[in-house]
């Protein structure tokens, strides 16, 4: 009897337990060679005020962190498609996932930077 009510108070608390979702990302495919969109990219950060924690042109990844507070937390991923290239940008603050559309801001003024902006 112990037993049970032991198993029955362990599947009612892990039924409390949640999962975090990862971030969804915001993609954009641009007209621009996968290297230089990572280099407008880490440009563009930096100048928001992020700093870069982790970059590799090879893999097409950085991670950033706003210097200030509320301390978001940025990761794209550039990869190569036909002759241009896909940017996935996604972001956190505290580790919990910030709607995809918060990033737009940065992808527009990416394209801006790349003479890709729509006129």
């Amino acid at each position: 009897m112990r037993g049970l009510v032991i198993v029955l108070l362990l599947v009612a608390l892990s039924g409390c337990a949640t999962t975090m979702q990862p971030p969804e990302p915001r993609e954009l495919t641009l007209a621009a060679a996968p290297e230089a969109t990572l280099q407008e990219i880490v440009g563009l950060l930096m100048e928001e005020g992020y700093v870069i924690r982790h970059a590799d042109a090879e893999l097409g990844r950085v991670e950033a962190v706003l210097a200030r507070w509320p301390g978001y937390r940025v990761r794209a991923e550039v990869t190569p498609i036909g002759q241009g290239a896909r940017a996935s940008l996604t972001a956190t603050r505290g580790g919990i996932p910030l709607p995809p559309h918060l990033l737009d801001p940065l992808l527009a003024e990416l394209q801006r930077r790349l003479g890709l902006a729509p006129r």
